[in-house]
């Protein structure tokens, strides 16, 4: 399928921030465009001010002068819809209200050619909900771009029931001669990126109600540990609590109250006290030029162990170095290899031991549970890392019956080894590894009820919301055996609908117990 010509008429309408992007990134794809407000001189005070970008980008060498003048030129603002009559696609970007949408398609319809594709830029409400008046509801279809505009390079292209396949992947091909990675997806809340990245704020809003960390630490976690580029709170603070939680609260209900989704009272808090973050100069954090910086908790210096040793379960023993173990050795520790403690599954990352101390990747259990079904008192848990080779932190959580000398030395390997180590209260699956299953869990369901491809969820997932991996790719890299066990264990110890397991990740894991993966 091939996209739109260049040339052809692009109508887009709203010159708000998404309308103005998404005009600018048509016309610099060499389409005329056409832009619509309701509002008196919007339109015409948005193309000024993308002739200013243009400007900035030929002074940086981003673009050429030449380029940028016929680009400014493509651009029109336009007084009336009757103006866009000979558009080949019409891009809404209006206010995020169904009537509201509903009406100006309907106007719309009797405007343009039989042939106009009709896009809705909605971010949350259905594709198919708004087609569903038209006449020809098989020509509308959802182009879902992220701000900013030009620089975000994902569109989710949202089929509603009625979308025409060929006007799908005509948008679609469009998109990509645009410059943008889009991804096809069915029409359901969230679409894919709200929806699959709820749990990266949840299982945060958890952590901190639980008392792991404050907010300040678990975001250097989610950092340092696991290679995202902001932490949740930090990330809730700049998105808007308001915005946020109302994101939540619409998935939720969508989803007709399914647990998953479930908003934090937290959260609620919050937005009931108008601590909306950085627009109301409060949120998880203070801002303003008197705001204090906020501090990480980071684990004192501690002695280096002399001696390190390893098991790994006979079933994933292998000649090469795990990557922990690599770390380790680069550290100048030689790590001598023993059999497994009691009770090792066979998914199991190797443990570490040192000075009395039973080290082990989080697998969903609180050390304190691990210990005691392993009958290993002195046990301590880390969490994911996304580089093991570059991390510069770590999270430990101790068991309630583990020492103070053998967590220590556990401490002292670690920093040893390079790490700031962060110490986090004892919470099933700690913050990292939690995080990840749940993402790639619900990425798992997206699959699985057919709203898009494995491809597309990490895509989305990658170019959406900058993750530093897909969840279904990251998934692959642990294992899926070890995410459902973190699943698993999840759910056993909470007893909640939230952690169930996929119908998809069981599927692929008993059709292969030990290679099972999403991407070949």
């Amino acid at each position: 399928m091939t996209g739109l010509a260049k040339g052809s008429v692009v109508a887009v309408i709203g010159s708000g921030a998404m309308g103005a992007g998404i005009a600018q990134v048509a016309a610099s794809s060499g389409h005329e465009v056409r832009l619509f407000d309701t509002r008196p001189e919007a339109a015409a005070k948005a193309i000024a001010e993308i002739g200013k970008v243009y400007a900035k980008l030929v002074d940086k060498g981003r673009m050429g002068a030449a380029e940028a003048d016929l680009a400014r030129e493509r651009l029109q603002a336009v007084g009336s819809l009757a103006e866009v009559k000979d558009a080949a696609l019409v891009v809404e970007a209006i206010v995020e209200n169904l009537e509201a949408k509903r009406t100006l398609f309907a106007e719309l319809e009797g405007i343009v050619d039989a042939r106009c594709i009709l896009a809705t830029n909605t971010s949350s409400i259905s594709v198919t909900a708004i087609a569903a008046p038209l006449r020809h509801p098989e020509r509308l279809v959802g182009m879902h771009f992220f701000n900013p505009v030009p620089l975000m390079a994902l569109v989710e292209v949202i089929s509603g029931l009625a979308t025409d396949k060929s006007v799908a992947d005509t948008v679609h091909a469009t998109a990509l001669a645009w410059g943008k990675d889009p991804v096809h997806a069915k029409s359901t809340p969230g679409f894919i990126v709200n929806r699959v990245a709820r749990p990266y704020y949840a299982e945060a809003l958890r952590l901190l109600q639980e008392g792991a960390g404050d907010a300040p630490t678990l975001d250097a976690v989610m950092r340092d540990c696991g290679g995202f580029r902001m932490g949740p709170f930090e990330l809730m603070d700049l998105i808007g609590h308001d915005v946020n939680f109302s994101v939540t609260q619409s998935v939720h209900a969508a989803y007709f109250g399914d647990g998953r989704f479930t908003p934090s009272v937290l959260q609620q808090e919050l937005v009931n006290a108008g601590f909306l973050g950085r627009k109301s100069g409060r949120g998880f954090y203070r801002y303003g030029d008197d705001a204090a910086k906020p501090s990480v908790q980071t684990e004192p210096h501690a002695v280096r162990p002399h001696t390190v040793g390893i098991s790994v379960a006979r079933e994933v023993t292998s000649s090469v170095l795990s990557p922990m173990e690599a770390r380790l050795a680069i550290a100048g520790f030689t790590v001598a290899h023993r059999e497994p403690l009691h009770g090792a599954e066979k998914h199991e990352a190797p443990a570490f031991h040192t000075n009395g101390a039973a080290i082990f990747l989080t697998d969903g259990r609180s050390a304190t549970e691990r210990a005691a079904a392993n009958k290993h008192p002195n046990t301590v848990v880390y969490d994911l890392l996304f580089d093991h080779a570059n991390a510069t932190r770590i999270a430990l959580a101790r068991a309630d019956q583990c020492s103070e000398e053998a967590y220590q030395a556990a401490v002292g390997l670690f920093q040893a080894a390079g790490f700031t180590v962060t110490r986090l209260d004892d919470v099933p699956g700690m913050a990292v590894m939690r995080t990840v299953a749940m993402l790639a869990n619900e990425a798992a369901d997206a699959v699985n009820q057919g709203v898009c491809s494995a491809s597309a969820v990490d895509i989305a997932m990658q170019k959406g919301v900058n993750y530093p991996r897909g969840p279904l790719a990251w998934a692959d890299s642990v294992g899926l055996a070890h995410i459902v066990a973190v699943l698993a264990n999840l759910g056993a110890t909470y007893g909640e609908e939230r952690y169930r397991v996929s119908p998809l990740l069981r599927r692929k894991l008993a059709a292969n117990p030990i290679g099972a993966r999403f991407h070949a």
